[in-house]
């Protein structure tokens, strides 16, 4: 394998994608022989030969192991050495966002679509790794439901896990959302960020970070941060810092998890939203019955037909909502049912919070409050307004605010063991014998006695339509368990006392 050739190759994609000017090629040439210890250099004839960049990456992190130069072969310090060669590709900050303001003086979409290009051109976003998620659609009372199964996400191997152990531990940056990230070379236990590069934006005026995530979920999948590391928390100024954004970016939506455990996201010591340039279920779902707000008269509001609790307002003036999904939040933060199982708190710990999203449609912005609880039982130690147990095999993790809009992240495991179950289900044979799939056991009968009812033979030609169906089906019950309000009468009756006292 010749390391010139392949220097030059990855060159060649940097010019073609213009993440570097001609002017850039030569000192960009020895840029990357001194990291590789070369003193020499000898011009090769790549002309016809494929510009293929996860090929390139792969042939140089070969050579470097070979050489001694990246230390070992895991995926985690290969992801930390193909990094840094994308790094001296990508542009130094200050020339992104240059480019980006004067393109969003034209319009903002071009920015953004500019920018979402930039951010997987120079592998920020692996666009490779995201072509392996698996992702397809079901049909539900409420809509149609994005399933993803996530494999963007590389696992560990052991070698990488004991060295994360063994990494020297660090406060700095303090999480991966702040925005001391941008252009660091990360260790074994924090990733690499030699390519990532953050637009500065005013947001209630303070300093904000826009980017993209690495692992995007939906088109655009972006992530709007806070400066400054500080916890996140639902009050009036995240409704005023929501549609700040939307404002400023009228073709996005913008929301944010709870700001409590369990029905909280993972981050919640940063105070940041995710949005993005993409219509789910819940933003299409309809009002199921509309009511209205004393002193709110001239705001639209509802319940939404959504598994979830989901109260809808609308209005030409973004600052009409603000006061109003105050005012709501402030009558929920403090609203106790005890017929309806909710709690404002117990024991001194506060339960109800709101998962709020914000977008603009026509001349109209929306906001949508989904009202949460994350009270525990003996029944539900992880939560009873969360995946119950009978669900767990598919998902036990947090419905954050991507899955309440309506789209199942789910855990890569999952696609080794459909594949499995597939074909014992195929065959005949009684998933109780393998361990992995026990857990499914008892799934595995409903879906069996299903199809038989139905007359359908499971085949090896039906057999994977048939699992996402009924993977798509068992999401649909674990966001219905997200709502504290059932799409029962029963559930209804209850969600319209809360109304009654807004």
């Amino acid at each position: 394998m010749n390391i010139y050739a392949e220097i030059q190759k990855l060159v060649e994609y940097g010019l073609q994608k213009g993440l570097i000017q001609p002017e850039d090629k030569i000192y960009t040439i020895n840029r990357y022989l001194e990291l590789f210890e070369q003193d020499d250099f000898e011009e090769q004839d790549i002309a016809g030969q494929p510009i293929v960049l996860e090929e390139i990456l792969e042939n140089l992190m070969q050579i470097a192991f070979e050489a001694g130069i990246m230390k070992s072969d895991d995926i985690v310090t290969k992801d930390l050495f193909d990094t840094k060669l994308m790094g001296i590709l990508t542009p130094a900050p200050s020339t992104v966002i240059k480019e980006f303001r004067a393109q969003y003086a034209e319009d903002p979409k071009k920015a953004t679509d500019a920018f979402y290009a930039f951010s997987q051109d120079n592998n920020y976003i692996r666009r490779e790794r995201i072509k392996k998620d698996r992702k397809w659609q079901v049909d539900s009372p409420y809509g149609k439901i994005d399933i993803t199964i996530n494999l963007s996400k590389p696992e560990k191997d052991p070698k990488a896990i004991a060295a994360a152990k063994n990494a020297k531990q660090s406060a700095y940056p303090k999480c991966q959302l702040c925005i001391e990230n941008e252009g660091y070379a990360g260790r074994m236990n924090h990733p690499a960020r030699q390519n990532h590069r953050i637009i500065p934006i005013q947001i209630n005026g303070g300093q904000w970070g826009f980017q993209y995530s690495p692992y995007v979920y939906y088109n655009e999948h972006c992530i709007v941060f806070n400066g400054e590391h500080v916890p996140m928390k639902i009050d009036k100024n995240a409704f005023i810092k929501l549609f700040d954004f939307v404002k400023q970016f009228p073709h996005y939506f913008l929301g944010s998890n709870a700001d409590l455990p369990i029905v909280g996201g993972s981050i919640l010591s940063h105070d940041h939203f995710q949005g993005g340039n993409y219509e789910f279920a819940m933003a299409k779902a309809p009002y199921e019955e509309t009511f209205t707000i004393p002193g709110y008269e001239d705001v639209e509001a509802g319940i939404v037909f959504w598994p979830l609790s989901v109260i809808r307002i609308r209005h030409k003036e973004p600052e009409r909502l603000i006061e109003l999904a105050d005012h709501i939040l402030g009558k929920w933060r403090g609203y106790t049912d005890e017929a309806a199982v909710i709690y404002a708190e117990t024991d001194g710990e506060p339960h109800n919070t709101i998962t709020p999203i914000a977008r603009k449609k026509g001349e109209v912005y929306e906001l949508d409050l989904a009202l949460r609880n994350n009270i525990t039982t003996e029944d539900c130690p992880l939560g009873l307004y969360h995946p119950h147990a009978e669900y767990h095999h598919i998902k036990k993790e947090n419905i954050g605010l991507i899955e309440v809009m309506g789209l199942a992240v789910l855990p890569a495991r999952l696609k080794g063991e459909m594949e499995l179950l597939g074909e014992y289900l195929v065959q005949g044979k009684d998933v109780n014998e393998e361990e992995s799939l026990q857990k499914h056991a008892e799934w595995t009968k409903e879906i069996l006695a299903k199809y038989s009812e139905k007359g359908t033979a499971i085949t090896a030609e039906n057999v994977s339509e048939i699992l996402q169906e009924e993977i798509g089906q068992v999401f649909v019950h674990v966001l219905e368990d997200a709502g504290v309000y059932k799409t029962t009468p029963e559930g209804r009756e209850a969600f319209r006392r809360f109304i009654s006292v807004l």
